[in-house]
């Protein structure tokens, strides 16, 4: 298991464990430091893993240098012996007939060679790249998650200090009447012994 697959069971792990908000089935309560933490984490592993895996790529070209080498030395090997059959009067004519089928077997052994040798290391490119994109899309899922949360967050947390603001304000317009109508009574009382 990668580095960056064990950082999004984590974040998994951690999103799971935490306490529900107050008043929510749905809503959690997380620690932004860890978070981040985590998401840092995250962001330097990913170069790490697609070098690891550019690295595999690369590897492509080894394995064909590999082959041709082989097929080289198979070839070599062939000519070697031909040289040996020619060499030897009473055979010659069925030393080249061997020969040449010997080279042309040898040859399409180093071609199959070559061939599967490509083919394993397209098909290792493609696994890497698949892989990747999986990671990629792994890590884009969790950011989309952990925004959407906080925008809701915010939202709410918007919400109860609007609440707040509109009773104070509420609360503020019934003393102030409050006191308009005690001031106004005890101006009549005034009004009133005078007379």
């Amino acid at each position: 298991m990668s580095r960056i697959e064990e950082i999004i069971n984590e974040l998994e792990d951690y999103f799971e464990n935490c306490k529900y908000q107050p008043l929510s089935n749905s809503k959690i309560i997380v620690n932004k430091d860890e978070v981040e933490e985590m998401l840092e984490e995250l962001k330097e592993s990913t170069p790490d893993e697609i070098k690891r895996y550019q690295k595999m790529i690369s590897n492509k070209d080894a394995i064909l240098a590999d082959a041709k080498d082989k097929s080289e030395q198979m070839l070599n090997e062939t000519r070697e012996r031909v040289q040996e059959m020619v060499s030897e009067h009473a055979i010659m004519q069925e030393a080249y007939a061997q020969s040449n089928e010997v080279i042309s077997i040898a040859s399409s052994q180093a071609q199959e060679i070559l061939d599967k040798a490509t083919e394993d290391a397209d098909a290792l490119r493609s696994s890497a790249i698949q892989y990747t994109d999986n990671l990629l899309e792994n890590m884009q899922n969790i950011c989309a998650h952990a925004v959407e949360t906080t925008q809701q967050r915010y939202g709410d947390l918007i919400s109860s200090l609007q609440e707040c603001y509109n009773i104070v304000s509420s609360n503020r317009s019934d003393l102030a009447a409050s006191n308009a109508t005690e001031r106004a009574a005890g101006d009549f009382d005034i009004i009133s012994e005078d007379a």
